[in-house]
């Protein structure tokens, strides 16, 4: 399980008031025998996910994420990872099968066959019923107002500071406004990643990473999932099975960068030129 770019915009909790109570799934915790390595696959103040052999330790400093991975795991009609045991804070996962469809920033190696099978997944969880709590994006989450204010503020930042040329931030702000329009919502993933998605063959074998589920915008996660990668956006809308605006998706490519740019240079992902994210607000251009 995969986790090498930010979780949402990665400073809100996706789990705004649906209270869960913690669990402790099976009788004991799996055995990790036999390790030969500890791997780090995120870790900051925020979060830590780790991999002892063919267990995933999630640990989030907010349990409420915890909470909504949890419950949406258990109704998403697609494969999910098998939750071993949780005992707040640490969630252990078993590792799907298989490898993740591609990495933001890199070219992907998956075919057009996986990447249809992701869009299809993706729109069998759209047409799955609601989850009773909204997503960072959903419509009774944040409203449209608040969402264009930390648009507003996360360019002005940007601007100011010098992290990327006005002309540039301006033409991404003026695409990204066009996604802030009423939507009818359904289930999301809400951080629909190719990271999250791991495929085996031409098959989708599972989706990790639900703490940003809720309702949504259903192009919200279309969006996400051929962020950085729109020469496959063809091959996912012919696997989701119906047409999408690409304005729309375009509009939610530059959000989405616009207003992670900063939470990623304040957690030490580097110089924001090398962001995989910037690249794709160049392209937008």
């Amino acid at each position: 399980m995969s986790c090498t770019r930010p979780p949402g915009s990665g400073t809100r909790s996706a789990a705004q008031s649906h209270a869960i109570n913690p669990a402790t799934f099976g009788g004991h915790p799996a055995i990790l025998a036999d390790v030969e390595e500890v791997k780090i696959v995120v870790a900051h103040h925020e979060r830590a996910t780790l991999r002892v052999g063919d267990v995933f330790l999630k640990i989030d400093a907010d349990q409420r994420n915890t909470d909504v991975e949890v419950e949406a795991m258990a109704m998403a009609p697609i494969p999910t990872p098998e939750i071993l045991w949780r005992k707040p804070p640490a969630l252990a996962l078993a590792a799907l099968p298989g490898t993740a469809l591609g990495h933001l920033g890199e070219p992907s190696t998956a075919s057009s066959a996986a990447w249809a099978a992701a869009g299809a997944a993706a729109r069998t969880l759209h047409d799955a019923p609601l989850p009773p709590w909204p997503s960072r994006f959903g419509d009774r989450g944040p409203g449209l107002d608040e969402i264009a204010s930390d648009l507003d503020g996360e360019c002005e930042w940007l601007v100011a500071n010098g992290v990327l040329p006005a002309d540039l931030v301006t033409r991404n702000r003026q695409l990204a406004e066009t996604a802030l329009r009423p939507w009818t919502p359904v289930f999301i993933h809400g951080d629909l990643q190719v990271d999250h998605v791991f495929v085996d063959g031409d098959e989708v074998t599972g989706v990790v990473d639900w703490s940003e589920a809720g309702q949504g915008d259903a192009l919200f996660d279309v969006a996400i999932l051929t962020l950085g990668h729109k020469e496959h956006l063809g091959d996912v809308v012919a696997g989701y099975g119906t047409d999408v605006d690409r304005d729309l998706i375009r509009a939610w490519w530059s959000l989405r960068c616009l207003t992670n740019v900063r939470w990623l240079a304040e957690h030490g992902y580097g110089s924001p030129e090398e962001f995989p994210e910037v690249a794709v607000l160049r392209s937008q251009l």
